[in-house]
């Protein structure tokens, strides 16, 4: 199998558990310098350090954020540090609760080589009921104010390619709208998006996600009606000057 050469693997994480010594382990296998994969601790404090200690003894990258931001906060970090460290690297970013293989990662990683970002886009009938609903909204309502199909917006495992860094460092979002608006940014500008399906993973009840229900998914919907709201008063306006011309 080709290893993840030319490549970073960036994982933001909050309260990371053991789940992150089994990924980071099994891509150390795969990742010919052990500091390209970038562990990003969102502020969880004391509670970490013995986790994160572990992974960076085995030569890692391990950051830490002095208080909890958010995850966009926490992927902006990476990106700023692998721009400087890595230059000219692609970036992978997944999830550290068991969602995510080493073979998964590969996948996108080997795809981005095309330049596009790349998804991991999780089967739906694998979805808990909730998560399946939640996505099959989000996905029709970004194709509607896009026109652009995205099979799943909210996934965690994403390829970027070097030369998109310098804008993701300055994409707005905090927490998890921030890969919302990514999405947005790049249907905006015309950015190719390609797809990998990946299984979909759920461990123990996905209780490793730090997804907040309600608060979370209004971050997620709001960057889609603004840019929905953005969309309409451009197209009235260039109707209003066409109109004017005739």
């Amino acid at each position: 199998m080709p290893r993840l050469e030319k490549t970073v693997v960036l994982l933001p994480v909050f309260k990371p558990g053991p789940r992150l010594s089994e990924l980071v382990e099994a891509l150390l296998a795969e990742i010919p310098e052990p500091a390209a994969v970038v562990i990003v601790d969102d502020g969880t404090g004391p509670g970490a350090d013995t986790r994160l200690a572990e992974v960076e003894g085995w030569g890692c990258t391990v950051l830490r954020l002095p208080a909890n931001r958010g995850k966009g906060v926490a992927l902006k970090a990476g990106f700023q540090h692998v721009r400087s460290r890595f230059p000219g690297q692609a970036v992978v970013c997944a999830d550290a609760d068991g969602q995510h293989s080493v073979a998964d990662i590969r996948a996108v990683a080997e795809r981005c080589e095309s330049g596009h970002i790349v998804l991991g886009v999780r089967r739906f009938d694998g979805m808990p009921p909730r998560s399946r609903f939640g996505n099959t909204v989000t996905q029709a309502v970004f194709r509607a104010a896009t026109g652009r199909t995205v099979s799943d917006t909210q996934t965690g495992l994403r390829a970027y390619p070097a030369d998109l860094l310098d804008r993701l460092c300055v994409v707005p979002g905090e927490r998890f709208e921030y890969e919302m608006n990514v999405l947005l940014d790049a249907a905006s500008t015309g950015h190719p998006i390609d797809e990998v399906p990946i299984p979909a993973t759920y461990l123990d009840g996905n209780e490793g996600s730090h997804f907040s229900g309600l608060t979370d998914s209004a971050r997620v919907y709001l960057p889609l009606l603004r840019y929905v709201l953005v969309s309409r008063r451009v197209t009235r306006s260039a109707d209003a000057d066409e109109g004017a011309l005739n």
